[in-house]
């Protein structure tokens, strides 16, 4: 087991996470909702997957109209998914297991039944209590907002209140954005993370975490000459050029480094990882230098198309980026904010041997690789009715949205809820009726399903994820095959589409084909 005293070989520095939507794990009450007991009876899926850690959405007390990432209450549980004692006995119960667990933390913004907001709505302009949050003035007397900033979710990031007042909510107008310059937000969120470590969490994966302070004008975003901002407006697509007065201000990382001497002192290995949706790798890495947090997410590797050569450029560039630090990288394909990478790269038969040959050259990496619940599985996205959709994203701009991604994972049986709960109904959002044959149970003992090859995957990867080195030498990405060494492991990757001859070495695995020693198209092999 790593020394957690040694920085080099924290036990978060090379773990695979599991990342867990609350709400669509397991259900143990049968209201077709997932909640902390089931995911605590779940638990040993996970320990025989082979994964370190589990990382929880939010479960605390929220109206759930962002699906609890709009808080109402830090330092408690939602009664639809448990109580805080449930929450303790996840805790233990991944300990018993050897589990490490991670809880969501949501700085940047609140609900709107936060005891805070509605203070603040009560005690009018001026007030100590409006001064927690970004309530200005209209820019004229003709109703217009303080400024021309846009919600992610579509639309103004401004709503009026009831005396004339804006209130800026980057997300949905449920979620009134913090004033960090305000000193009680800073304390508040100070006791909010010990109150969790103290119940022993094991670390934070901190939302929004490049959003918590915004230029102070609140300026005009430059706006292009073809009417959009000159930055991406939405996190789940890739983001042009900058001009950025609400992301990503030099402010932010004096709240890491505060953060940094907190989680020192619960422990050596209490840790965090960053959201941070920052226009270039190198201002991502800002965010893990030695002082502030642990790990941030890699959404490049998340965005690149299916080719070799970028492939190739996504892997220097993040360890170029992050080598000063002597921060370990994170990798990362799917989560409850995106597609899932299955149906990304096109779906069906085709689509899933790329999401294996991904998910298999990600894990040979250096760093932390978090994994997306049901990816297992090789779940795709599925497309729900609009009658079903709940996402916010949705009912602001009638998009699609993420609910796609969230829908609750099948578990056994021939139809819905697929042992998701005791009930027999469809879950919160229905499963799709052609899923029998991708469960846990129907999965576990085929040797050709997505189940068990993610358990020789994780298995195989322990063998040399602490003794490879971080070292990746790039050894060609011609007739768009990727190939690279790491310490005495080679990867290749063949995202082409003829068979490639592989080098010499012992086959550990492939995430497909290999006959007469040539590597299937969509297929990826680990040699030693």
């Amino acid at each position: 087991m790593a020394d957690v005293n040694d920085p080099s070989t924290a036990w978060w520095r090379n773990s695979v996470v599991y990342q867990i939507y609350v709400r669509s794990f397991a259900d143990s009450d049968g209201d077709g909702i997932g909640d902390l007991p089931g995911i605590t009876a779940r638990l040993p899926h996970l320990a025989e997957l082979g994964v370190d850690a589990l990382w929880l959405t939010p479960f605390y007390t929220s109206p759930q109209h962002d699906h609890g990432y709009d808080v109402a209450d830090y330092r408690d549980v939602d009664p639809l998914f448990g109580r805080l004692s449930d929450a303790d006995d996840l805790v233990a119960r991944a300990h018993e297991l050897g589990l490490k667990v991670i809880v969501d933390l949501v700085p940047n913004h609140s609900s709107d039944e936060h005891e805070w907001f509605k203070a603040a709505l009560a005690a009018g302009p001026g007030s100590p209590e409006r001064a927690r949050y970004l309530f200005r003035d209209g820019t004229d007397k003709d109703g217009n907002p303080p400024n021309n900033w846009k919600s992610v979710f579509g639309g103004p990031a401004w709503t009026q209140v009831e005396d004339g007042q804006w209130y800026l909510h980057l997300f949905d107008s449920t979620q009134p954005d913090f004033d960090w310059r305000n000193p009680e937000v800073a304390e508040m969120f100070e006791d909010v993370l010990r109150f969790w470590l103290e119940r022993g969490v094991d670390g934070f994966r901190v939302d929004v975490a490049h959003g918590l302070y915004k230029e102070a004008s609140l300026r005009d975003q430059v706006i292009e000459e073809d009417g959009e901002p000159a930055s991406g407006a939405a996190e789940m697509v890739e983001r042009k050029v900058t001009d950025e007065p609400m992301w990503d201000q030099p402010e932010v990382h004096d709240v890491y480094r505060r953060w940094h001497e907190i989680l020192d002192e619960a422990g050596p290995d209490r840790m965090a990882v960053a959201e941070a949706w920052t226009s270039t790798v190198e201002s991502m890495a800002a965010y893990i230098r030695p002082d502030e947090l642990d790990q941030t997410f890699n959404f490049a590797w998340l965005l690149a198309e299916w080719s070799a050569e970028t492939f190739g450029e996504v892997i220097t560039d993040t360890l170029a980026s992050v080598a000063p630090t002597d921060a370990s990288p994170t990798w990362v394909l799917s989560n409850h904010d995106v597609t899932r990478h299955v149906t990304r790269y096109g779906g069906g038969v085709q689509g899933l041997a790329r999401a294996r040959a991904a998910t298999m050259t990600m894990l040979a990496l250096p760093g932390s690789s978090y994994l997306y619940q049901g990816e297992e599985l090789g779940l795709e996205q599925v497309d729900v009715a609009p009658e079903f959709r709940q996402d916010p994203s949705y009912l602001r701009t009638g998009e699609p949205g993420r609910d796609g991604c969230r829908v609750p994972i099948p578990w056994s049986g021939t139809e819905a809820p697929y042992g998701f709960g005791p009930g027999t109904d469809q879950p919160w959002i229905p499963q799709p009726t052609d899923w029998a044959a991708m469960s846990v149970e129907a999965q576990t003992g085929d040797p050709t399903s997505t189940l068990e090859f993610y358990r020789d995957a994780l298995r195989v990867r322990r063998e040399f994820a602490w003794t490879a080195g971080d070292a990746v030498e790039i050894v060609g990405t011609h007739d768009d095959v990727l190939t690279f060494r790491r310490g005495p492991i080679t990867v290749v990757l063949n995202c082409g589409d003829a068979p490639v001859e592989l080098p010499d070495g012992e086959l550990l695995l492939a995430s497909g084909p290999v006959e007469g020693g040539k590597l299937a198209p969509d297929t990826a092999a680990w040699l030693r």
